[in-house]
């Protein structure tokens, strides 16, 4: 049996919990909502195909073909290999498989109607087929559904029955779902928050080198959570992780190599690790890597490199990175100095709540730098940097209170 779907969608999997399919309604196609479930008879796939729901289902719609060898010429339209590419006629084979028992097409079809590839999207009838799967034991469906009951992809959210189904399918040894059972033990979303079994199910699945399981246990090691806290153990475990490209551990790495935290300190190498993540899209590592430019830090200073990764990373909303690259177009850094960008990024970063960066428009306003000048508006970024600690920005409101009485 050609599990390709199975595998390309544990793979498709990113850091942490992730939807087989982006939130939708859970309303079905409007020409279904006056059939009760109990009407449908999902073993009848001309009805599914044509949409007649009047349709009499056919005695002999199966071919001189086996279920497990409909879902391989499924899998052929669906892959496009040896025939054209065709996800209708991909649908059409896990389709016929599936109404045989055939748990592959079961999970296929499935699929399919998650994603609307080549059938309409169809959320009812995806938990159907997915749900058929799952009850003859396959995992990557009984994964599939766990993940729709987390997150309420057309269902409601359902803690209870995604635990189920992940402890199902978990028991399978199928990492990713005992991934997320880890997961879901070490935040206690669910049930109890307990670290022992977080890691229990977290190893389960780092052992089969999967690379999120592998830096959860690695953090679980740097903050001590549930173990006797051992940065070495850490950066074995984000190291593995690192090595998989998984772009949060290679910054982590990056970090503990810049700050010598398990490891003997090599800036070089931070740099090397910062940039692997960097070019993945992580926006920490975006800024990190700009902070490492624009201070020298194991690299030659280029303020213009610096820019760049800062650009990057607060493109992404990265609060340090939107401040940094305020500080260097304020202060003029490398002879780059635009007020204008300052106060543009400066606000970006005092917006998410950056008590610093407040403190820096409020700055801004006092002296008319990239703005008017608007003493109303220095006082009103003060106070709140000031009553977000700031001490700076609490004497700089009490001065200008002094001197602007109401």
């Amino acid at each position: 049996m050609n599990y390709k779907i199975a595998r390309n969608f544990a793979l498709g999997i990113f850091p942490g919990l992730m939807l087989l399919t982006a939130p939708v309604s859970a309303s079905t196609d409007s020409a279904l909502t006056h059939i009760s479930s109990q009407s449908i008879n999902l073993g009848c796939f001309d009805w599914q195909q044509d949409g007649q729901f009047a349709y009499d289902c056919k005695a002999s719609i199966f071919d001189a073909v086996s279920p497990a060898d409909q879902s391989k010429i499924g899998d052929s339209f669906y892959y496009g290999e040896g025939v054209k590419q065709s996800y209708s006629e991909a649908a059409k084979w896990y389709r016929k498989a599936a109404v045989q028992g055939d748990a592959y097409g079961q999970f296929s079809i499935g699929y399919m109607y998650s994603k609307g590839e080549g059938i309409p999207h169809d959320t009812w009838l995806a938990l159907k087929w997915l749900g058929k799967a799952a009850d003859n034991k396959m995992a990557a469906a009984q994964y599939a559904l766990a993940d729709m009951y987390y997150y309420g992809d057309g269902v409601a959210i359902d803690y209870d029955l995604a635990i189920k189904w992940y402890k199902e399918a978990a028991e399978q040894n199928y990492s990713f779902a005992q991934y997320s059972l880890g997961f879901m033990y070490k935040k206690g979303i669910g049930l109890e928050l307990d670290y022992e079994k977080a890691q229990t199910w977290l190893m389960k699945a780092a052992d089969q080198d999967h690379p999120e399981a592998q830096a959860s246990i690695a953090h679980m090691y740097m903050k001590g959570h549930g173990v006797a806290q051992d940065t070495k153990l850490a950066f074995n475990w984000f190291y593995k992780a690192a090595m998989q490209g998984h772009a949060g551990a290679q910054n982590n790495i990056a970090y503990m190599y810049r700050s010598g935290s398990g490891v003997e300190q090599d800036f070089q190498r931070a740099i090397m690790w910062y940039q692997n993540a960097a070019r993945q899209g992580d926006a920490t590592a975006q800024s990190n890597l700009g902070f490492m430019f624009h201070k020298g830090i194991g690299v030659e200073q280029n303020y213009a490199s610096a820019i760049q990764w800062y650009r990057l990373a607060s493109q992404q909303g990265e609060v340090s990175a939107q401040f940094n690259l305020g500080l260097v177009y304020m202060q003029a850094d490398g002879n780059i100095r635009d007020l204008n960008k300052a106060v543009e990024s400066f606000m970006a970063a005092a917006s998410q709540g950056d008590a610093e960066a407040q403190y820096y428009v409020g700055t801004l306003y006092r002296n008319g730098w990239g703005v008017a000048r608007n003493i109303e508006k220095a006082l009103e970024w003060f106070r709140m940097a000031g009553e977000s600690g700031n001490a700076k920005a609490k004497h700089e409101f009490d001065l200008l209170v002094a001197s602007h009485p109401a």
